[in-house]
């Protein structure tokens, strides 16, 4: 990888925030973004609560300033799925081809992946993306998107370099 990434993770769980479930997906992602050489400064789980989800992508951007924050859980059709909507409060702009992205890859997988809400965005200088709950639906999704995020990552930073591959 050419760029130096910080990275945060977080999972959205009532469960695994009131550890009545091990959280996998969690280190999961952080276990595919370490071996893509993506420095992981945050690992955290937050309730099924769209101002506990905003506030901590909130934080992450505004304070920890990490480049990439990555949630797992909440995307679904459920009524506690909030993810999407509480990520959508705290953007500055949307990318919807990385949502795109996510589902059309998990559509060759299974046909459940038409129900998955996650999106991509930036707020400020950091690109924060949802992902399913299970640890294989997070890891397929993140590996669908991951080509473009260093190229993202750069532009968000300000690069005026090319956009051609």
């Amino acid at each position: 990888m050419s760029i130096l990434i910080r990275a945060a993770v977080v999972t959205v769980s009532d469960k695994g925030s009131q550890g009545l479930r091990e959280d996998r997906s969690g280190p999961e992602v952080a276990g595919f973004l370490r071996d893509r050489q993506i420095e992981v400064a945050s690992v955290t789980i937050v309730p099924d609560e769209a101002e506990a989800i905003s506030a901590a992508l909130r934080e992450l951007a505004d304070v920890w300033r990490v480049d990439l924050v990555v949630t797992t859980g909440g995307t679904g059709v459920t009524p506690r799925d909030v993810t999407p909507e509480a990520t959508r409060a705290v953007l500055d702009r949307e990318i919807p081809g990385m949502g795109e992205a996510m589902r059309q890859a998990s559509m060759a997988v299974t046909p459940h992946a038409m129900i998955s809400r996650g999106l991509a965005g930036i707020r400020g200088q950091t690109l924060i993306v949802n992902l399913p709950g299970s640890p294989k639906g997070a890891r397929e999704n993140l590996a669908a998107v991951m080509p473009a995020i260093p190229h993202a990552i750069e532009k968000i930073r300000g690069s005026d370099t090319d956009c051609a591959v």
